[in-house]
Parts: C-alpha cells; structure tokens; sequence
C-alpha cells in the first residue's frame, strides 16, 4: 500500500487546525488503497497551534507535529519536505494550507489522478469547475489574476492555468530532485520555483479545479506588492522564453545593423534587399545559436562535444531557414508592393510577429529538445 503524507505548514491557526485536522481524518477513512499521513509544521505559534495538534496526536498516530522557526511558507515545507522523506518514506506528498480555504473532499480526486500516472496534480483555480471567493475584494482578484496570467505568458506554458495555489499532490521523486532549486525560496514564490523544476524536467501535470474559499478565520499572511515583485523576478530569471525574446532583440540589433549598412551605406539596388538579408540574418542566427544555447537554454544545453556543435548547427540553420525565407521574401514582397522607403518597418513587423514565434517552437521541438 503506497503511503502519502499531507503537509500543513501554520502560523497563528488555533481557531482553524482542529476543524480541519477532523475532516481530513474524516476523508481519509473512506479512501482504498492509500495509507495517509498528516504532519503539521508549526513556525512557533505564538496562538498555541502546536499544542491543540499534540492533543489531537493522543488520539491519532497518524499525526505528526514538526515545530521549526518562523521563517517564511517557503522553508516551513522545504523542513516538511525533509522531515516526511527521512521519517515518513511517502510516495506523495501534498502541500495545503491550514485556513480551511482547501476542501479535504478533494483529496480522493487528487489521489485518484495520481493512480493514473500524474506526478504533479494542481488544484486550480481557474478551470471549468474552479472558482475563487466572490467576496474576495477586487484588487486581491486582480494579483491573484494577473499573477497566474504573468507566470503563463512569462513561461509561455499556458495549459497550466494556477502557479501559485497550495493545493496540490506530488510525487516524492519530484520533492527530491526540487530540493536544490527550491531551497533559496523563502515566500509564496516557493510555489513557482517547484511547478517550474517539474515541468522542466518532464513530469507528468495535471489539474482539478478546487473551489478556493476565503479563510475560516485568522487573516491572510501574504504582501500583494511583495508577492508580486517576487513573481515578476522570478520570472524574469528562470523563464527561457523571456531569455529567448531577449537573444532576439540581440540578434535583430546585429540583423538590423548589418542590413541598415548594406542597404543604407553601400546603397545596394532594391531588387538586391534579399541579398542583405540573408547575409544579416545568418550572422544573427550564429550569435542567436550560441547564446540560446549556454543563457536562454542552459537547463538542456548540448553536450559539449565540438562534432555535436557543428551537427546541431547545421540543423539549427536548417530550422532556421524557413524564418531566413519568410524574412527574405516578405520583405522583398512589402518592398515591391507598398515601396523601398519603409524596409525596416517591414523587418520589424515580419520578426516580431512572425519569426520569434515561429523560431522558439521549432528550436525546442528540433535543437534544444526537453531530456
């Protein structure tokens, strides 16, 4: 019988870890097939947490208490995490909070997602059957929104709709390997850095909505501004499709400079325009190579075999020579059609919205593929 073993970090939750700590045992009778844990992590409640949950172990081994210093949700699971490998040996672990915001109900679907070869399973709030408070106010709708919509576009993973949500199952492999990466995470951010370890290294994801519900009592611990600053750099710094819009402007500031020389400065005839961009083009494309490569992305980076380099560049200008004639003919066609005068504007127009799209799918589905 697999064991799984949920995690409940707390701070200040007297009024809320006794009503939650009955319905999860309430819960985990009815589910087959399953031995299930629970192991509160108290950050020294001033409030008395940790003393109603040793009361509530006399009646339940199946309850532990790990008591550690305040130091943020981040490092309250990171100690859990620990704790539940080196005492518990689950084979999942689930992370929810202790507010009574997550339904003990959902458990058995988590777990049943699971059985069917998850290795990650979120509960969302924001697909077909997933809802947040109606009486959430409306700025703390919009970060919760924005966010989640910031972390999609950012990662440019758009089935995973909730990032930042607590209510989630996840197989221990994924705990362990995360440990390095999501060690230095102290805040909410925490949340992301362990989505974003797993989808890196190809788990299983899936996603069941929750009906999140606004606290049972108690007050919530999160800074928005905080939360979202955290979210943003983050982003920023881990997201290889950002780092790949990046390279781009590289390369288009190299293509842009080449191409402006030859055609402004050496005064080429127009019918000549491909020519200049073939040549411009292809110098970005090596300086975009190597770049993408060892920054964009590092975390699947080539062997370092120079006979690998020159096979993956070659196949890296093969990928690129549909973006080199896409480039190449409209610009010439826009250059016929509506005059020479504006070949830049046509350059950025065809680059922006044709060639960086275009280019970062197929880079990842043939170069730089996920190991």
């Amino acid at each position: 019988m697999k064991k799984a073993v949920i995690i409940i970090p707390t701070y200040n939750e007297a009024k809320n870890v006794n009503i939650l700590i009955n319905k999860l045992f309430v819960e985990i009778k009815n589910i087959k097939n399953w031995l299930i844990e629970i192991l509160i992590v108290d950050s020294k409640s001033p409030d008395g947490t940790a003393d109603i949950i040793k009361s509530l172990q006399k009646k339940n081994s199946a309850l532990h208490l790990l008591v550690t210093e305040k130091e943020g949700l981040g490092k309250a699971y990171i100690r859990g995490f620990n704790y539940a490998i080196a005492h518990l040996n689950p084979y999942v672990v689930f992370e929810m909070d202790a507010d009574l915001s997550h339904d003990a109900k959902e458990i058995a679907e988590f777990l049943r997602r699971i059985a069917e070869g998850a290795d990650f399973v979120i509960g969302s709030r924001y697909i077909k059957g997933g809802s947040i408070p109606k009486n959430w106010g409306w700025h703390r709708k919009i970060f919760s929104f924005i966010g989640n919509l910031t972390i999609r576009l950012g990662f440019m993973k758009l089935k995973i709709t909730d990032w930042t949500d607590g209510y989630r199952a996840i197989k221990t492999w994924v705990i362990k390997g995360a440990m390095d990466k999501i060690k230095s995470y102290s805040g909410y951010v925490f949340q992301i850095a362990l989505l974003d370890y797993a989808v890196k290294n190809q788990a299983v994801i899936t996603e069941i909505p929750i009906n999140f519900k606004e606290r049972y009592s108690g007050y919530s611990k999160i800074n928005s501004l905080e939360y979202i600053i955290q979210i943003l750099l983050y982003v920023i710094s881990n997201s290889s499709f950002i780092k790949y819009v990046i390279v781009g402007l590289i390369g288009f500031t190299i293509d842009f400079s080449i191409s402006f020389f030859i055609i402004e400065k050496m005064r080429i005839h127009k019918n000549l325009f491909w020519a200049a961009t073939l040549i411009s083009a292809e110098i970005a494309i090596f300086s975009n190579f190597l770049l993408n490569n060892f920054w964009s992305f590092a975390y699947k980076k080539l062997e370092n075999k120079l006979g690998n380099y020159i096979l993956s560049f070659l196949k890296f200008n093969f990928v690129s020579a549909g973006a080199l004639l896409i480039q190449a003919v409209g610009i010439q066609i826009c250059a016929n059609l509506f005059g020479a005068g504006l070949w830049y504007v046509y350059k950025v127009l065809i680059i922006v919205f044709i060639i960086i799209p275009y280019s970062y799918v197929l880079y990842n589905r043939f170069i730089w593929k996920d190991k």
